[in-house]
């Protein structure tokens, strides 16, 4: 008895010994972390998804080309969406504008890290103006008391933002001195509308402005800039903070690669420029001028 006794003592401690040091082996072991296989990128759902897909393949084989991994473009229905998709990690890498950037990266762990260059703009900023019509003796800001005016969207930077925080500025309280305020959806309609003199002054994006002017929605020579806000930088390409920082020196090498390519509905692509958060400063100083609480704003 004592002998089988002190056989299983020892069969025991053998086991503990080799339980032990297979442990320490695995410990010891450094699994290599599974390369990302597909980079995914998100666009600006503005227009049909099928569209925008086709339109931006050109885009995506010059990314992958560089990156020498598939690029896969994804679509969500509006901005929420796709700030939601990056917040998720079901994107990496993403197109915002100005503003929603800034409202995506309070809740979003997201960063500004390129940014688009067209031929046509030659620049990477653009501004916000208010235009009138020449007919209606508007030259001033002053001379906007009582007159009807439009905005574009609550929450476009160029088209409502700027130009409310502007008119602050210059001692001008929107919500109490014009004589009627209404958004028109979009900048064009806003040119059209002033153009047709059905209202009396509006706010549009400079470079949108140009566009409508080329596509015949207005003419140059019968408006009036009443007002012209400083430099607004240009939409940013952003990418999730979590991706690795090997990956990150790849993805930008790669956009700024990219050119010679239609873009959006700005024309040509002359490339893209490195950026970074802090060039959006300007975004969340406007907003504190405005009272807006960007936590709230989704």
């Amino acid at each position: 008895m004592t002998v089988q006794r002190t056989g299983d003592k020892l069969m025991m401690n053998r086991r503990k010994v080799l339980l032990g040091t297979a442990a320490a082996v695995a410990g010891s072991l450094t699994f290599p972390v599974r390369a990302q296989q597909v980079l995914t990128v998100g666009l600006i759902p503005s227009e049909d998804s099928r569209a925008m897909i086709a339109n931006s393949q050109k885009m995506m084989d010059m990314l992958a080309n560089a990156l020498g991994m598939p690029v896969k473009p994804f679509v969500a229905a509006d901005y929420n969406g796709v700030i939601e998709a990056l917040r998720s990690k079901r994107l990496d890498v993403a197109y915002l504008g100005p503003f929603s950037y800034v409202l995506g990266a309070t809740i979003a762990p997201i960063e500004a890290f390129a940014v688009a260059e067209t031929k046509k703009a030659g620049r990477t900023f653009y501004h916000s103006q208010i235009i009138a019509h020449k007919d209606s003796g508007i030259k001033t800001v002053a001379d906007l008391k009582g007159k009807n005016f439009a905005f574009v969207d609550p929450s476009s930077t160029s088209g409502h933002l700027f130009p409310k925080a502007g008119l602050m500025k210059a001692g001008f309280d929107s919500d109490k001195d014009f004589g009627r305020v209404i958004f028109s959806g979009s900048h064009d309609s806003s040119a059209i509308a002033v153009q047709n003199k059905k209202i009396d002054a509006a706010a549009i994006a400079d470079r949108i402005l140009d566009a409508a002017i080329n596509k015949g929605l207005a003419k140059r020579e019968d408006l009036v800039e009443v007002w012209k806000s400083d430099p607004i930088p240009e939409s940013p390409t952003v990418w999730r903070t979590d991706l690795p920082a090997d990956l990150k020196k790849r993805v930008q090498a790669a956009f700024l690669q990219v050119k010679d390519i239609p873009w959006s509905d700005q024309g040509l692509l002359n490339g893209f420029h490195p950026t970074n958060d802090a060039a959006y400063n300007v975004i969340r100083d406007t907003a504190k001028l405005l009272n807006l609480d960007l936590r709230k704003m989704k």
